[in-house]
C-alpha cells in the first residue's frame, strides 16, 4: 500500500506550476542567447522583454525597473550592496540572505508579534545623518507576520534614508503595490510562486539604481552581467502570471489555515500559534508544541507522510533557535518546538485532516497525561 503524502511547506518551495513548466521547455526547445543580433537572439529578447513587463505587473512597477537576478538571496545581495548608503538598517526577524549580506547592519528591534518598533527605526535614524538603506520584509518566512511596510517607508523616506523590501514570501500570496509599498527596491524570487528555482528580480522603483555586483557584460542594461536565463525567466513570468490570476484563490486557503490553527489548539490546548494577533499570510502557522522538540515533530510528521519545516535554522547540521522567534522574545521552550506549516493552492481540507491526525497522535503520545490534566 503506497503511504499518502502531504506537502505543507510551500513556504520552502512551491510546487511548479503547469504554465511554467510549459514555458520553460518552450524555451529550451528553441534556445537563442538575448544579446545575439539575428532572428534566434531578437526572438530570445522579445521573450525576456515580455517576461520583464509581467514581472513588473506583479509589484504594480515599471517594465524598465526588474532586473533579472539568480534568485531571492542575490536580489537582496544587489539591493544592500548596491545601494552605495554609509548604512545598512535590516529588522532584526530578517531572511538570513539579508543579516548575511552585511552581518555588521543595525539592527531594528520588533515587538512580542513581530512588528518592526517604529518609534526606534525613526530614532536610529535620527541618530545618525549619514545616507542610509533600510530593509524590511513585508512577510517573513517562519511566522507569515506582515509588516506595515508603509509606514516604515514613510520613515524611512523623512529620514533621507532608501526603502528595500525583501517581498519574496508576499509575492502570489498578496496583492503587490510597490507605490503603496513606498519601497525603492523590492526582491522576488520564482520558485516561491511555483516558478522553476534559480530566477529571480529585484525590482527598482523610481529611478533607483543600485551599483552592479556582477560586471563583464552589458545584460539588465549594465546592472548585472551575465547571459540571462532564458528559460528561468519565461518560467519565472508564466508563474508569476498564473499567481496574479489566482489571488483570490488564498482566501480559501485561508480558511484551510484558520481550520487548521483552531482544530490543533482544541485537540491540544499547550500549543500555541505564533504571531496569531498580527498581520499575516493567508497561508501560513508557526505552531508551537512546548515540550516536544521541533526536529521531533518533524521526523515524526515526515514518517507519517506529512511534509512541514522547522522554526529553527540549521546550519552545518546545527540545529539552533530561531533568530526571527528570539528576536520576538519567545522563550527557547517555545522557540525550539515550533513549526512551521505553510499552504498553497492546491492544499485541500484532506492534507489539512492528514496533517491534524499525525500531530494531534504526536502530541498525545508525547505529553505525559499528568502534564497535560495539570495544563
Amino acid at each position: 500500500m503506497t503511504r499518502r503524502e502531504t506537502y505543507l511547506d510551500w513556504n520552502a518551495t512551491a510546487p511548479l506550476r503547469p504554465e511554467a513548466i510549459a514555458a520553460v521547455t518552450a524555451v529550451l526547445a528553441h534556445g537563442g542567447n538575448p544579446s545575439s543580433v539575428h532572428r534566434a537572439g531578437r526572438a530570445a529578447r522579445t521573450r525576456v522583454e515580455r517576461a520583464r513587463g509581467v514581472i513588473a505587473s506583479l509589484v504594480g512597477a515599471a517594465p524598465d525597473g526588474v532586473i533579472f537576478v539568480s534568485g531571492g538571496t542575490e536580489a537582496n545581495h544587489l539591493a544592500l550592496l548596491g545601494s552605495g548608503r554609509a548604512r545598512i538598517l535590516v529588522s532584526a526577524v530578517e531572511h538570513g540572505s539579508i543579516l548575511q549580506a552585511v552581518p555588521e547592519a543595525e539592527r531594528i528591534p520588533v515587538d512580542a508579534d513581530g512588528i518592526v518598533d517604529p518609534a526606534a527605526l525613526d530614532a536610529m535614524l535620527k541618530a545618525d545623518p549619514r545616507p542610509a538603506l533600510v530593509s524590511v520584509m513585508l512577510a517573513n518566512n517562519e511566522t507569515g507576520i506582515v509588516q506595515p511596510a508603509a509606514r516604515i517607508a514613510a520613515i524611512a523616506h523623512a529620514n533621507g534614508a532608501l526603502f528595500h523590501c525583501d517581498a519574496v514570501q508576499a509575492a502570489g500570496k498578496l496583492p503587490l503595490d510597490a507605490a503603496a509599498i513606498g519601497a525603492d527596491l523590492v526582491s522576488l524570487s520564482a520558485h516561491k510562486l511555483g516558478g522553476p528555482p534559480g530566477i529571480g528580480a529585484l525590482v527598482a522603483i523610481g529611478g533607483t539604481e543600485p551599483n552592479p555586483l556582477l560586471r563583464g557584460g552589458g545584460q539588465e542594461r549594465g546592472r548585472r552581467a551575465g547571459t540571462e536565463n532564458l528559460p528561468g525567466i519565461a518560467g519565472f513570468a508564466a508563474a508569476a502570471d498564473s499567481a496574479l490570476a489566482g489571488l483570490a484563490e488564498y482566501g480559501h486557503v485561508r480558511r484551510l489555515r484558520d481550520r487548521l490553527e483552531t482544530a490543533a489548539l482544541n485537540a491540544v490546548p499547550e500549543a500555541l500559534v505564533i504571531g496569531a494577533a498580527a498581520p499575516r499570510l493567508p497561508n501560513t502557522t508557526a505552531l508551537a508544541l512546548p515540550g516536544i522538540a521541533s526536529e521531533t515533530q518533524i521526523i515524526a510528521l515526515d514518517l507519517d507522510g506529512v511534509m512541514v519545516s522547522a522554526g529553527a535554522t540549521c546550519s552545518s547540521g546545527k540545529v539552533g533557535p530561531s533568530h526571527v522567534l528570539s528576536a520576538m522574545g519567545l522563550p527557547p521552550r517555545i522557540a525550539g518546538c515550533t513549526i512551521r506549516i505553510s499552504l498553497g493552492w492546491t492544499t485541500t481540507d484532506s492534507d489539512i485532516d492528514h496533517f491534524l491526525d499525525a500531530w494531534t497522535a504526536l502530541a498525545r503520545r508525547a505529553i505525559p497525561r499528568a502534564d497535560r490534566a495539570a495544563a
